[in-house]
């Protein structure tokens, strides 16, 4: 299988989406802050001084979808309909899972990983006053719909 963001010469280029219709697309993708149980119990009770971390969490992986062709250099500029961000717990651990939909040329799962991957880290900042070892992991694609390649499942 070729690599579609590389040209014959091996130079990296954006991918030509200008002829495909658009169609409706949707990714979800999740990933696990990992902490103390203490740091947890603040984190729902309310009790950190910075405020509510999921909240602020939950706004950043927002905002981070819509700036994802900002971050990611050969990404397209979509017109997201919708984005998404849960967040469920363990004993010592947020699991972050953001869907992001569109009806466009081209696929949101880049979309749906960089609002994980942003929620985590303001997580993480919420959170380092009071435990610096929080551990971000397993950040992954767990499915998508729409497009040529169909829908997948992990």
């Amino acid at each position: 299988m070729a690599l579609t963001h590389v040209n014959e010469k091996g130079e990296a280029h954006m991918v030509d989406v200008g002829e495909k219709p658009p169609t409706k697309r949707k990714a979800t993708a999740s990933g696990v802050v990992r902490m103390q149980k203490s740091t947890l119990d603040l984190i729902v009770q309310g009790g950190l001084a910075k405020g509510d971390a999921l909240a602020v969490a939950r706004v950043s992986g927002i905002m981070a979808a819509k700036k994802t062709p900002d971050l990611i250099p050969l990404c397209h500029p979509l017109p997201i309909s919708s984005v998404k961000i849960d967040f469920a717990t363990t004993e010592n651990s947020v699991k972050i899972i953001a869907t992001v939909a569109t009806t466009a040329p081209t696929g949101v799962e880049m979309e749906a990983l960089t609002a994980v991957s942003v929620a985590a880290l303001s997580l993480y900042d919420m959170i380092k006053a009071v435990d610096r070892s929080a551990i971000i992991e397993q950040i992954l694609l767990e499915e998508k719909s729409g497009g040529k390649s169909g829908h997948y499942v992990r």
